[in-house]
């Protein structure tokens, strides 16, 4: 397939008409598929087509999204993140067809399958690109036209792609509607904050980017001076503004969706500011929605995201108007703790317009005199607000949400002015400011602002969102007043607690002068706080059956006659299994893309009271999907998990007597042991007494550094403070997953101690863990699964001994092709090479003799032949070597 596209004359306008240059398109290559529809009311198929475009150097990998529905419609361009590619949009592209879109996805330059160099959205590239697929668009039969080579259509993507978005709107005037999310609207603000170098988020960019050689070279040479230099310049900060949607802030006239995370220190909600004002005096419909996650971690709010960025497309793309695309502005409040499964409870509060970050302003009185302190030599140790590049795992940022602080200053590197307990709850919502006299021995420095929320006594402070402010100030040698604008948070603070301005000399995330210098700060007035008091948090809603109720109980009723016999309401309790901790009896899940492959299949074993039972097999033997049925996190395909004769369901109430540690515990680390402990309990919502909280510490025997903070613990101590929450309340089953990672030998023994004791008062364990000794010394059950399978199941020493499987020892090593004669030998189950010889597994009936016999035959150097005692040797021989 060779198709060639005509860029239309005078399609593109701005400065030196940029764009108007651009290369054909040429389609390269194209192959489509066919995604079947799963929902009950078979919604039409999607067919995906890929091409890879060649455009001006470079090949684009795309994939094209339609259904059969008869027709033109309006098209979506779909953007990824950075380091992402095409397929990252897939789900949704293919959401936004079934609901009647042609869906365009693409990999940009350097990512996935494309080629060229990454340019950070170069216009003369990666927002030329854009420019080439609308063109492409526009003689799909499939696409809606406003008129000859102008097709209807809207661009979506976060982060890297949300910026795209933007670019593209100021450059190509085909764009009708746009919904960028967590993104940049000024990259060298976002990079270089008040002239101040975001190294590690910095350094995170290029990494996740493949290294410096992958970007276009002006970008390389700009990073390494900067990141030696530690300090931005002139030329810097202009090759970023270049590819930064700010530089055509002017001609972005077109209905926009702005998406900013407010646990985001790589791109802060002062960043879609200046997009909503800029775009909005233009004259173009603009809402903004301060989602709960961001870069930092925190919940992105995927769902109500895309179902949101579906109703602003409708309205603006379909020309729905009945569309709901919600208010003006919306903000995500954390409030507590879901306790059945630990997540953040999330309430959303709105108003009728966007209030901007300095509404309605409070003054709060602060004291704290005039203070010295110092920047150290290297700028090191440094303190400690975020944590760029751990979004992944849910991030720091979100426990502040939760009124959990993780931060770290260090004296004598901040000054720090408290406010007097307040007399009435306070919900910041914006960006505060402080006004200080700075003077400085150096000619430049630079400073961190932040403003804490500090408890009652002063024990705790959390950073909101864990967000500073940097500041760079020259010229303070004779003293110089200096406005702090502090970061834009949505935080409330409750009766009684304080108000904490810090000013810090360094920070880990930013650069700061590496030489030694004394900055001596004074307070010049109140700190300044924006309330946006027009913004109402949403009541709980009622829940729906109460409104449907009066009118629907009758249908209700013979919907239940009906239907009764296919319910799949939980089973009622075994009474004979009520002292059986757990049965499992065909047990399957299958893998959800496939349908057709299982991560378990047909697993059944029992665990009875007071065993400690290991549980093996090599990866992809099923036992984390194992785990995750038995805690109720997933539902089974098929088969049934009885907890002392209940069957387990998500949230069934006999989960209670579950307790488990699964894949470490996150504590934090300015607390004593004793204190994440009780945070955790208080956390789930149950009584105080229920914990037994003396008995789980005693059991895991921590002894005196229950008194100390978590940050002064060595790792075998993190890892039986980890037990201990996970023995909170004394469960009556116990599941422990690889709790000996990370420790050396002796903190291992301890481990083991902890488990043996925790069993011997009558309860039981479950424990999965790699390292095959230390099973054998602690276990006293083993279940030995593989492919999903369950391979053998019994007592530790049976498995051991069984007098199935021998060692064979030989003279000489053993090659490869002579183990397989072995293993195919007739009464041979499995033949494994061990460090002294041969593991052998026999079948049922086959004798040792009639083994020797047909070693020599094949000239086996056979020394000795003898039952093997290891349990690694057993479990090589029942995987079949599969590890």
């Amino acid at each position: 397939m060779d198709l060639r596209v005509r860029v239309p004359r005078g399609l593109l306008r701005g400065p030196r008409r940029l764009l108007t240059a651009a290369a054909a398109v040429v389609v390269l290559a194209g192959a489509g598929t066919w995604t079947a529809a799963v929902a009950s009311d078979d919604p039409p198929p999607v067919h995906r087509t890929d091409r890879v475009m060649a455009m001006d150097g470079a090949r684009v990998d795309t994939s094209y999204f339609t259904t059969p529905t008869a027709g033109r419609r309006p098209a979506v361009l779909l953007a990824h993140g950075f380091g992402g590619s095409k397929d990252d949009m897939r789900q949704q592209a293919e959401d936004l067809a079934r609901d009647g879109y042609a869906v365009l996805t693409w990999s940009a330059r350097g990512f996935g399958r494309s080629t060229g160099k990454i340019g950070l959205n170069d216009p003369k590239h990666e927002v030329a690109d854009v420019s080439r697929l609308i063109d492409w668009l526009a003689q799909q039969p499939q696409v809606r036209l406003d008129k000859p080579g102008d097709p209807r259509v809207g661009v979506a993507g976060g982060s890297y792609g949300g910026a795209i978005s933007l670019l593209a709107a100021g450059y190509d005037h085909r764009i009708d509607a746009i919904a960028p999310a967590i993104t940049y609207w000024n990259l060298a603000d976002a990079l270089f904050p008040n002239g101040v170098f975001k190294k590690l988020w910095a350094g995170i960019f290029f990494n996740n980017g493949g290294g410096c050689a992958r970007f276009e070279p002006a970008l390389c040479r700009m990073y390494d001076r900067v990141a030696e230099s530690g300090k931005p310049d002139a030329a810097a900060r202009k090759l970023l503004q270049e590819r930064s949607p700010s530089a055509v802030a002017d001609r972005i006239k077109v209905p926009t969706l702005l998406l900013q995370g407010q646990t985001d220190s790589l791109f802060p909600l002062a960043q879609s500011d200046a997009a909503e004002k800029a775009i909005h005096a233009n004259g173009a419909p603009v809402d903004v929605d301060w989602i709960a996650g961001g870069h930092d971690g925190g919940d992105l709010e995927t769902g109500r995201v895309r179902a949101r960025t579906a109703a602003w497309f409708d309205r603006y793309l379909k020309g729905d108007r009945s569309a709901d695309t919600g208010p003006a502005f919306r903000i995500t409040r954390t409030g507590g703790v879901d306790s059945t499964d630990g997540a953040a409870q999330l309430r959303g509060a709105s108003a009728d317009r966007y209030p901007g970050l300095s509404g309605h302003q409070k003054s709060i009185v602060l004291s704290g005199g005039t203070q010295h302190i110092t920047n150290p030599a290297g700028a090191s140790p440094p303190a400690v607000s975020a944590l760029p590049g751990l979004g992944g795992s849910g991030g720091l940022t979100q426990l502040s949400a939760l009124g959990i602080g993780v931060s770290l200053d260090f004296p004598g590197q901040y000054a720090r002015f408290d406010s007097a307990p307040l007399t009435h709850g306070l919900r910041i919502t914006g960006s505060p400011t402080a006004t200080v006299h700075l003077t400085s021995t150096a000619a430049d420095a630079v400073l961190f602002g932040k403003v804490y929320d500090v408890g009652p006594g002063g024990t705790r402070q959390v950073l909101p969102s864990q967000l500073v402010a940097p500041l760079r100030v020259t010229g303070a040698q004779s003293g110089k007043d200096v406005t702090v604008t502090l970061p834009a948070i949505d935080h409330d603070v409750q009766k009684g607690h304080r108000l904490r301005l810090v000013l810090a000399s360094t920070d880990l995330g930013y650069a700061s002068p590496a030489a030694p210098a004394t900055y001596t700060v004074t307070l010049k007035g109140d700190l300044r706080v924006p309330t946006a008091p027009n913004v109402r948090t949403a009541a709980a809603p009622l829940p729906a059956w109460i409104w449907w109720l009066p009118g629907g109980g009758a249908v209700l009723a013979l919907a239940l006659l009906v239907t009764g016999r296919r319910r799949t309401a939980a089973p009622a309790p075994d009474a004979g299994l009520a002292d059986v901790p757990l049965r499992i009896s065909g047990l399957s899940k299958r893998y959800a893309r496939t349908g057709d492959r299982y991560a378990v299949r047909e697993l059944s074993f029992r665990v009875d009271k007071g065993q400690v039972l290991g549980l093996l097999g090599p990866n992809g033997a099923g036992k984390t999907t194992t785990l995750r049925m038995l805690m109720g996190l997933i539902t089974p395909d098929d088969g049934e998990i009885r907890v002392f004769g209940h069957a387990i369901r998500p949230g069934a109430p006999v989960l209670s007597r579950v307790g488990a540690f699964v894949e470490g515990a996150g504590f934090l680390p300015h607390l004593t042991g004793r204190e994440n402990l009780e945070l955790y309990w208080k956390a789930t919502g149950r009584p105080a007494e229920d914990a037994h909280l003396d008995e789980a510490l005693e059991i895991a025997g921590l002894g005196d550094a229950l008194a100390r903070a978590v940050r002064t613990y060595s790792q075998g101590m993190r890892q039986r403070l980890a037990l201990a929450q996970a023995m909170l309340g004394l469960p009556d089953l116990l599941i422990l997953d690889e709790p000996t990672n990370g420790l050396d030998p002796p903190q291992i023994r301890e481990m083991r101690e902890v488990m043996i004791r925790y069993a011997a008062c009558g309860r039981t364990v479950i424990v999965s863990s790699h390292l095959l000794a230390e099973v054998e010394q602690s276990c006293t059950h083993l279940v030995v699964m593989d492919r999903g399978r369950l391979v053998q199941a019994g007592p530790v020493g049976e498995i051991i001994g069984s007098g199935d499987t021998l060692l064979v020892g030989t003279g000489t090593p053993v090659d490869d092709p002579v183990v397989e004669k072995v293993a195919a030998l007739p009464g041979v189950a499995s033949a494994v090479r061990a460090e002294d010889g041969l593991l052998v597994r026999l079948d049922t009936g086959t004798g040792a003799a009639r083994l020797v016999a047909e070693l020599v035959r094949l000239d086996v150097p056979v020394v000795s032949v003898g039952p093997h005692r290891r349990l690694e040797d057993a479990f090589l021989t029942l995987i079949g070597g599969s590890a």
